[in-house]
């Protein structure tokens, strides 16, 4: 079976992603998270970095996990219980690791919110959402003739497998689209700010209802993790065409 190096493999995915121009939450550490002996042969593509991922990535026979959110988010000590053995499963089964966040979220081809806006037939992307050091992790677009929430609610759920939950705090026929993935529901203001009248997003606060009606617009919460499934397929899809090595997704929904 054909492989490659796995610094060939990261070397690509940090000249795609850039990783170096975000400015992501302290925990994210972008990047590769453990790393192997330094061959891949098969990848696995995953949302979550846990050990129930590891170890169907070692059932798939892969040597590389990519995911999006990665094994380290806070406190990563002390290694016992389940740390303890997802570290010895990584060891025993020579199985890398790498993940990333925000870079991942934003990128204007393999992003999220850019392959969910194309999922749902939005082709003419500008940036959207600016984070903390200004680099955009959504995307947006003005439709040329408006669609009703109904629609737009219709066909988000067609496109993730579950109907969305409805914030109709805004105008009935949506044209200006944004596209955020995750839990931007909190940040609805800065959505507003930012001039759309509809936010698609993973999730919000309980709070955000009202928020979404004093703001005067719509929030449709398609799940946190029904949203970022998309990058990390992107990804590992270019991946395995550029070094002709397979790739395969590991489904582990959470239902938020």
């Amino acid at each position: 079976m054909r492989s490659v190096a796995l610094k060939d493999i990261v070397r690509h995915c940090e000249r795609r992603l850039r990783p170096d121009r975000f400015a992501d939450y302290d925990g994210a550490m972008n990047g590769l998270q453990f790393e192997n002996s330094g061959r891949v042969r098969k990848i696995a593509a995953a949302v979550d970095g846990s050990l129930t991922l590891v170890r169907r990535a070692v059932e798939a026979s892969a040597d590389l996990l990519l995911v999006h959110h990665g094994l380290f988010w806070g406190r990563a000590a002390p290694w016992t219980g389940r740390r303890a053995a997802l570290i010895r499963t990584l060891v025993t089964h020579d199985l890398a690791v790498y993940s990333q966040h925000l870079p991942l979220d934003g990128h204007p081809e393999l992003g999220n919110a850019a392959q969910l806006a194309r999922a749902l037939g939005f082709l003419r992307l500008r940036p959207f959402f600016a984070a903390r050091d200004g680099a955009f992790i959504g995307v947006q677009t003005v439709l040329p003739r408006a669609v009703t929430l109904d629609v737009l609610s219709e066909r988000l759920g067609r496109v993730l497998g579950s109907p969305p939950r409805r914030l109709p705090g805004g105008p009935a026929h949506c044209r200006r689209i944004g596209i955020c993935t995750g839990g931007a529901g909190s940040e609805l203001a800065q959505a507003k700010r930012e001039g759309v009248d509809t936010l698609i997003t993973g999730e919000g606060p309980h709070w955000t209802y009202a928020l979404a009606e004093d703001l005067g617009i719509n929030a449709l919460y398609g799940g946190h993790y029904a949203t970022e499934t998309f990058g990390v397929k992107a990804l590992a899809a270019e991946l395995s065409r550029k070094f002709r090595i397979p790739w395969i997704f590991l489904d582990h929904p959470t239902g938020l």
